[in-house]
């Protein structure tokens, strides 16, 4: 199986020939590269590279991509990028369906995974906060999650800023007396949540699911008002009749999307791709097998292909 795993990969033409020969060649309808992005959190890497490594088991040829996650819309809209594997509901609907509506971008249906991204605290915090999950116990509990740096105000530790996820805006909102810090990668976020757990020290982060960490460690999840799509775009739903955000974060799939000329370009691939589907717990355990046990991306992908390949035969099955 040739392989394209990492952070930013490209088939070379001289592959690319060696992969399209013999029967191969004949249902590969162009040799141009099949460019999928890759953005910053293990999950999206891993889904990516199986995707890419399916694609070239049926000879295509493939480009890996580095991409921002929001800003990636541009390029698919142009046909400069042709697959995002993971656009999740809870922080890329409002983008996915802007492109969507342009007719440049099409939406390639769901990846199987329902993403939850909210604030997350571990229990040993409702000692100083007895009153959470409740959202409206942070503010009495804001010094107990302050650092030097951000107090007297509550320290919330953000994922990288090309995430989106409206936090800022909420904590305007919904008047919360805490300060925005966001962290540089995932893993930075994730090895501060880990050092902080092990001395049990005060935090209060971003946390996502599909992922190892709510498996990890014991925690909880901030409850804030439920999500409906007008707290995004009118200031009268909610609490705070003057400001949008005042509610939680959405839940929902994880879709893919694709530039709206890649099926009649290469129409087996599109099919590919909107057969792919994996479910939560397999991809917890990819992601706990690369960021907890240390496995390369490569060997986790190589062996999920090894082990599932009546499974992704199919999506290539003419």
């Amino acid at each position: 199986m040739k392989k394209v795993f990492g952070t930013s990969c490209v088939l070379g033409s001289a592959a690319a020939l060696a992969l399209l020969a013999g029967a191969a060649t004949a249902e590969v309808e162009s040799t141009d590269p099949i460019k999928l992005t890759l953005h910053d959190w293990t999950g999206q890497l891993i889904t990516t590279n199986i995707m890419a490594a399916v694609l070239e088991e049926a000879g295509y040829n493939v480009e890996l991509v580095q991409a921002d996650y929001l800003a990636q819309f541009a390029g698919l809209e142009t046909g400069d990028l042709d697959v995002a594997m993971e656009i999740w509901a809870t922080t890329g609907q409002e983008a996915m369906d802007a492109a969507v509506a342009t007719g440049k971008v099409v939406n390639l249906g769901e990846t199987g995974m329902v993403a939850k991204e909210e604030w997350w605290y571990p229990l040993y915090m409702k000692e100083k906060c007895p009153g959470l999950p409740d959202w409206k116990a942070l503010n009495d509990c804001a010094a107990a999650f302050a650092t030097p740096d951000t107090a007297p105000k509550g320290r919330y530790l953000g994922g990288p800023v090309t995430w989106g996820g409206f936090d800022e805006e909420r904590i305007d909102a919904l008047g919360l007396n805490f300060e925005v810090i966001h962290a540089g990668t995932d893993a930075a976020m994730f090895a501060e949540l880990e050092s902080a757990y092990q001395r049990q020290d005060p935090i209060l982060l971003w946390i996502y699911a599909p992922h190892w960490a709510p498996q990890k460690y014991q925690g909880e999840w901030v409850e804030f008002p439920a999500y409906e799509p007008a707290c995004y775009t009118d200031p009268a739903w909610g609490g705070n009749p003057d400001k949008t955000h005042d509610c939680g974060k959405p839940f929902g799939p994880i879709w893919k999307v694709g530039w709206a000329g890649l099926e009649g370009k290469w129409p087996g691939a599109a099919k590919a791709v909107k057969a792919f589907t994996i479910d939560n717990a397999t991809m917890g355990d990819m992601i706990t097998k690369v960021d907890l046990d240390g496995q390369s991306i490569d060997d986790v992908v190589d062996e999920w292909m090894d082990k599932n390949e009546p499974v992704w035969s199919a999506w290539i099955a003419p």
